[in-house]
């Protein structure tokens, strides 16, 4: 599993761990029942706070991609599909609004960017 941090980004280092997780999840790269590194271990890697490790743990944990099993450590929960659909269905959104910001700027239409998407579902 891998994990960069970046000292720079905004985000806090929790997010940044809790993030990457997800998305190893959400593409398979991690598999079902697949061991994680324990909170510690991986803090160590990171060099960072046990603390901070353990806050991007739980948070994985209360949305449902891992769970704990007390002194064997946490696993990749089984992927709820539903669940994975909201999250590449807000990703989806996101893309969307970003390209309608960029639109906008352009001054192209709303009629000339559905148009443009059109196109690229055709192709």
């Amino acid at each position: 599993m891998l994990i960069l941090i970046d000292n720079k980004s905004c985000l806090p280092i929790y997010d940044q761990i809790y993030s990457a997780i997800k998305e190893q999840i959400l593409s398979g790269e991690l598999k079902e029942g697949e061991a994680l590194p324990s909170i510690r271990n991986l803090a160590k890697d990171l060099r960072i706070s046990v603390v901070t490790t353990k806050r991007a743990y739980d948070e994985l944990e209360r949305e449902g991609f891992i769970y704990t099993i007390s002194a064997k450590g946490s696993f990749v929960a089984q992927k709820n599909l539903e669940l994975i659909r909201e999250e590449n269905l807000k990703k989806i959104e996101e893309h969307f609004s970003k390209a309608h910001s960029l639109a906008k700027c352009c001054g192209v239409s709303d009629d000339e960017l559905i148009e443009m998407l059109r196109i690229i579902i055709a192709e």
